[in-house]
């Protein structure tokens, strides 16, 4: 491992769209990516020349054994999430991990325990928390600018590919729009209102069986309500809202993505407009942060924290449950 007063060295595990977005923004923001693992030796090496990455690797094992890094981003399907962490975890490595953080709450249980056993930094890749619009936000809500929060809405929908073949709408490889998409919403409504004291969802299912549309309701303490819709087959607004008694936050559209929102009091006024000042996509704040919070010598992530990853997972159990999704891997 480095020292606590220099950059991580990173080691990108899988070469899909996601981990080609995640290390341009790594490079954007002038973090060190010192190797590319892939099961295909031809793909490792194409990844490589793209972002000029000095180690190349045919295998994820291979990866896993190089010295030269120290924090490892899985970008594989959902289904291999938890066996890629645990084995970086075992080899010592910290790990951030795409979201969804496992395919289920019991893996994603077994991946917690083992990150503290190791002593090690694990994270889940909700990369949208760590963004600038976000972190103002959690300030205002903090800071009792809303007065009592009684409500946050949120959807997630996108036009994606619906062939039964594709990746999103397969089951044995975690598809349907709740994982790749919902996950945001749900995620969001954890972070302003904290865990719910109540789930129920209504769900519509494709073709193989995976979730095209989940629409979602849930309490929680207080009484505050939070919805959420995930499409995978129709785009909506993709908007954010958090009510409060004494004013407003409007996220805009892309709201998971930088963006810009405004703080509306209850009479109409606008009290604050946000733009968020980044560039790139906006992955590398996940990044910096991780970077941060080892060399404070921290192994969870105060945004975060894995117990929530883990009682995140297991409320998209439980919304899983109540449509009818279930996975082969779960038999």
């Amino acid at each position: 491992m480095t020292d606590t007063t220099s950059g991580l060295r990173w080691g990108i595990l899988a070469t899909g769209l996601i981990a080609h977005a995640f290390t341009s923004d790594l490079r954007t923001a002038g973090l060190e990516v010192r190797a590319v693992g892939s099961r295909r030796p031809d793909a490792a090496a194409a990844f490589a020349a793209e972002f000029d990455i000095p180690h190349v690797h045919g295998s994820y094992e291979a990866l896993l054994a190089d010295d030269e890094v120290d924090i490892v981003y899985v970008a594989t399907p959902h289904p291999h999430h938890a066996e890629n962490a645990l084995a970086a975890i075992a080899r010592g490595k910290h790990v951030l991990v795409e979201k969804p953080f496992t395919l289920t709450g019991d893996e994603a249980a077994r991946v917690r325990d083992a990150a503290r056993e190791a002593g090690v930094l694990v994270m889940e890749a909700m990369w949208t928390r760590y963004l600038p619009h976000m972190l103002r936000i959690r300030e205002l809500v903090a800071t009792g600018a809303l007065g009592e929060v009684r409500a946050v809405f949120a959807d997630h929908t996108q036009h994606l590919p619906a062939d039964p073949a594709h990746r999103l709408n397969a089951l044995e490889l975690g598809g349907g729009a709740l994982l790749d998409l919902g996950v945001y919403p749900i995620s969001f409504a954890w972070d302003v209102l904290g865990a719910p004291t109540t789930v129920a969802a209504q769900g519509r299912l494709g073709e193989t069986g995976a979730d095209t549309e989940v629409a979602a309701i849930m309490t929680h303490a207080g009484g505050a309500i939070s919805t959420s819709i995930s499409s995978s087959r129709a785009a909506g607004p993709n908007t954010a809202h958090i009510v409060g008694t004494e004013a407003r936050i409007d996220v805009d559209r892309v709201w998971y993505t930088p963006t810009t929102f405004r703080l509306t009091s209850s009479d109409g006024t606008v009290l604050e407009e946000f733009v968020s000042p980044v560039e790139g996509r906006g992955m590398q704040y996940q990044a910096l942060a991780a970077e941060a919070y080892v060399a404070r010598g921290l192994i969870d992530s105060p945004v975060l924290p894995l117990d929530e990853s883990v009682a995140i997972m297991r409320t998209l159990d439980e919304i899983r449950g109540r449509i009818g999704v279930h996975y082969p891997q779960e038999d």
